[in-house]
């Protein structure tokens, strides 16, 4: 167990205070004994973990025992769970084993610990990204048997995530990933609001550090403000309430950094125009005597005889709750001093669910409906897991879609409710009703109007499938798809057709050569490769099979003694690229990660070359991250880019810190957007300014009107993204000029 005075009196006073502040605050932990268990588990693994330090050089216990207080007091679940945490890294890092558990403590916490320890066995040695995603996939796998275990994940990486100051940068970034991609939507589908944001807006904070900032002094900045406007706003709220009897609080708070960014940046305005960064919610007593639905609406009556609800912000989740369980009414109103401000109506025990996620406190609810849905979305889940793809990127891909932030609801003929991803399509719908029906599916009936099976659907759609027997998916019928369900089945059936297909053009091939008297090997088979230009057999079978590869002139390659130049050839380009590989190898493996890996100008003589991503084309100025490709180069992505937030969840091993070191020698490609009224010599003004003043190189201008409305954008060369911030800065003084921004994906 080691040496006990390894921590000194500030250590232990530290981890008692910590300890303290959870078993003094314990929720739903009655039963007698509950309290005894928790002591011993947490004495034993005090006495694991004895000695051992974090990478911030706090005590190790600190995690678990701040894993336990939020599994217990944010997300709400009981002893076994406050145990679990307290245990769960114990198995893993120290002599304690599962034996001892079940021992100690009985075989379900045991099999709860069994559920969280991280898989050591890999999936594929070589590939780091199959790994990444494969032990999230087994992960996955304990979400049928247990709830809690992913419950307690969250709350593991929830602490982590408020602990990451203290692990290096390429860490940080792969967990911070991870995190955006997968945990937050997993916390949000489980109905875990609270911890969801808080990921989220994490997540954002070691990914963007500077916007991050940015907004959050925009907020604190404006706090006296919001809370003035929103006490202002509910004084009548408050008035019309009280008159009729309602028990309620009412409270308010801005919205979260990450969803204040996200409205940034698909509505594309700046901090002071987001209308509904004001949020007020009122959580109301219910009346046993009234339906609770009933008295949400009476309190949305009461709200809009006071202002003036828009129309198109009405969300109604009382009368349909989310899959997630999640029931509230949402109405954004005009509030004081022309701002909306968004309410949103619950009773207590809606109240409860939104924060907890009622995926803690189902089984104890009891509440039938809500059971069903979260059983039906595990089932699928179980699906997927159970068949997972060959390749467990792609399960993970298809993982973070089954994820759905948005959801639809179509019926069937018969008035059954099933419910699907926001823009699936007929077919998601036909094999979300049987596989058989999906491989048989020709047309569909939508709101009695004939429709492709491509057609996407909307919400309240009843659909009804048209078969055929002769119908078999093609290959185009995955990009009309959106549910793993049916891309699963639609690739295997594909896969078995494939079979089949290679199985016949082997037995074509050697009926032919038994005629030539000639037997089947290894030999014939690459002549014949060669000879038609294919890269492996399976194409070659498949071409003989489909009648693209002619088997003509059969006799005469099989018979044809290739020149020794051409084997060496073939030979020399085999050697050559397991060569390349190496090389490439050893090129990667002089990176230091602990160094940030610098971005000079004379990429030819580097050590190492980079290369800038076209998806996000970053310029010096701009934060960036590297991932290693493992064919050669690294790759520039800027860390908001979709594509490097896919890169840092499931190839996190592959990412490294990287920093500018160029100077003015190399000019790199930017595009920027701009919108006004048209007038006169407008295009010219704009032109001065970026060839004289500012003696920026520009490469493609265009430009049109329509209606006195002026659109354009201009690509130039520029070194740095102060040049780029100064030209918008001179654009956007121009008379007439509305609005000018950078384009960052301009490789469309």
């Amino acid at each position: 167990m080691g040496n006990k005075d390894f921590f000194d009196e500030e250590d232990k006073k530290l981890i008692q205070a910590e300890y303290d502040s959870l078993v003094n605050n314990l929720i739903r932990c009655n039963k007698p004994g509950d309290r005894e268990v928790i002591d011993k588990a947490f004495r034993i693994a005090n006495d694991a973990h004895w000695n051992m330090r974090r990478k911030s050089g706090e005590p190790y216990i600190i995690h678990p025992i701040s894993v336990a207080k939020i599994v217990n007091q944010e997300i709400g679940l009981g002893a076994k769970s406050i145990i679990t945490a307290l245990l769960h890294d114990v198995v893993e890092d120290t002599d304690y084993t599962l034996d001892n558990v079940k021992r100690d403590f009985g075989p379900k916490i045991a099999s709860l610990i069994d559920g969280l320890t991280k898989i050591s066995g890999t999936y594929n040695k070589e590939n780091t990204a199959s790994m990444q995603a494969e032990n999230f996939r087994k992960m996955l796998l304990t979400l049928s048997d247990d709830m809690r275990v992913i419950l307690i994940k969250i709350a593991d990486r929830l602490h982590n995530m408020r602990t990451l100051d203290s692990m290096p940068e390429h860490k940080r970034m792969k967990i911070a990933g991870e995190t955006i991609f997968l945990y937050a939507p997993l916390a949000h589908r489980l109905g875990l609001y609270a911890i969801k944001s808080e990921l989220e807006d994490l997540s954002f904070k070691f990914r963007q550090p500077h916007i991050y900032d940015e907004i959050s002094a925009k907020l604190k900045h404006s706090e006296k403000k919001f809370y003035a406007l929103i006490n202002k706003f509910s004084l009548p709220i408050i008035d019309k309430l009280s008159k009729a009897g309602t028990q309620f609080d009412i409270s308010g708070r801005p919205k979260s950094i990450f969803s204040i960014w996200k409205k940034m940046q698909s509505k594309n305005v700046p901090f002071e125009e987001i209308y509904d960064v004001l949020a007020v919610r009122v959580v109301f007593e219910p009346d046993p005597g009234i339906p609770e639905k009933t008295q949400c609406w009476n309190i949305y009556s009461m709200i809009t005889d006071s202002y003036l609800p828009k129309p198109d912000r009405l969300r109604d989740w009382v009368s349909r709750p989310k899959p997630n369980g999640y029931e509230a009414l949402h109405v954004t109103v005009m509030g004081p001093e022309g701002k909306w401000v968004e309410v949103q109506i619950r009773s207590r025990r809606m109240d409860e669910i939104a924060e907890r996620g009622y995926a803690a406190h189902w089984k104890y609810k009891g509440d039938s409906a809500q059971e069903n849905e979260l059983d039906k979305w595990i089932k699928k889940i179980r699906a997927m897991l159970e068949n997972p793809l060959e390749d467990p990127m792609e399960f993970l891909d298809e993982f973070k879609m089954n994820l759905f932030s948005s959801e639809i609801m179509v019926f069937t003929p018969k008035g059954t409710l099933v419910s699907l991803p926001k823009g699936a399509s007929a077919l998601d719908f036909a094999y979300e009703i049987h596989t058989e029906i999906g491989n048989k599916a020709i047309g569909a009936k939508i709101n009695y109007k004939l429709n492709p099976i491509s057609a996407v659907l909307m919400s309240g759609d009843q659909v009804e499938i048209i078969t055929s027997d002769i119908a078999k998916p093609e290959k185009e019928w995955l990009s009309y798809v959106r549910t793993s369900k049916a891309k699963e089945a639609i690739k295997d059936a594909l896969k078995t057709e494939t079979t089949n297909r290679i199985q016949k053009g082997m037995e074509l091939l050697e009926s032919k050569l038994k005629e030539l008297g000639v037997s089947p090997n290894a030999e014939v088979v690459r002549k014949l490769m060669l000879a038609y230009d294919v890269p492996n057999k399976d194409e070659l079978y498949s071409g003989i099979e489909l009648g693209i590869i002619k088997l003509d002139n059969l006799k005469k390659i099989v018979r044809k003694t290739p020149g020794k130049n051409v084997i060496k050839y073939w030979e020399l380009k085999l050697i050559g690229s397991k060569k390349e590989t190496r090389e490439e190898q050893d090129k990667t493996e002089k990176i230091d990660r602990n160094v940030p890996f610098l971005l000079r100008e004379n990429v030819e003589n580097a050590e190492q070359s980079y290369e800038i991503a076209e998806c996000c084309n970053p310029i010096p100025g701009d934060e960036v991250l590297g991932y290693r490709s493992p064919d050669g180069p690294i790759i520039i992505h800027k860390p908001k880019c979709p594509v490097a937030i896919r890169i840092m969840s499931n190839e996190g091993n592959r990412i490294i810190a990287v920093k500018w070191a160029i100077h003015k020698l190399v000019s790199f490609l930017a595009r920027i957007e701009m919108s006004g009224i048209d007038r006169i010599g407008l295009v010219n003004e704009i032109t001065n300014i970026i060839s004289s003043e500012l003696k920026v190189n520009m490469t493609n201008i265009n430009i049109s009107v329509q209606n006195g409305i002026f659109e354009g954008t201009i690509d130039i060369y520029v070194h740095h993204t102060k040049d780029l911030n100064n030209l918008i800065l001179k654009i956007s003084n121009i008379k007439g000029i509305e609005n000018v921004k950078r384009v960052e994906d301009f490789s469309k």
